[in-house]
């Protein structure tokens, strides 16, 4: 048992979605993980097309919000896991997903945080699915922190920031913790 481990069965804990007790269990309690529903959007500024394109666990707020703030910035890795199966639940088999990436941090922020939460919910999503895993973006250039920028203003301030790296499959799920409608 690491220490990690030892330490919440023993340490009462509070579920970071509704501030119940979280006791024994990792990430999220029972009710807040049955809150999240994956849902499949057809729209957003990614695309021009109405048409499936983005699978979202709903609106940054509540239970949601605050786990994924406490992943992002509380270091609660744990809740990659709930949050990363959630979505994996909700990918369309039609989608015909050959594997899994995650939009890459640059050197400073990694270094920062210590860890990619985009790629830890992607890590969760691949194996879920039964999927690789890949590295398959390069970051080419530092982009300032895309939080309080509006969903037009991310996209253009993104142009041109990364680069996929050659011979991808076919279908590939790209994944990142949070996006604006």
């Amino acid at each position: 048992m690491t220490l990690r481990a030892a330490l919440n069965a023993l340490l009462p804990r509070r579920c970071p979605g509704c501030q119940g007790q979280l006791g024994a269990t990792a990430g999220l309690c029972l009710a807040c993980q049955q809150s999240l529903r994956p849902q499949v959007q057809r729209h957003s500024p990614l695309s021009d097309v109405a048409e499936p394109h983005l699978v979202v666990l709903g609106p940054y707020r509540d239970v949601l919000g605050r786990s994924v703030r406490a992943l992002k910035y509380g270091g609660s890795r744990e809740l990659a896991g709930v949050l990363g199966s959630r979505l994996a639940a909700g990918i369309p088999a039609a989608w015909e997903v050959q594997a899994v990436t995650a939009v890459p941090l640059h050197a400073q922020r990694f270094q920062e945080r210590s860890f990619n939460q985009a790629e830890l919910l992607g890590r969760r999503i691949a194996a879920t699915l039964g999927l690789p895993y890949l590295h398959a973006l390069t970051q080419q250039r530092s982009t300032d922190a895309q939080a309080k920028r509006h969903a037009r203003e991310r996209l253009g301030a993104l142009q041109g920031a990364f680069q996929a790296h050659p011979g991808l499959p076919g279908t590939l799920l790209l994944v990142d913790d949070v996006t604006t409608i």
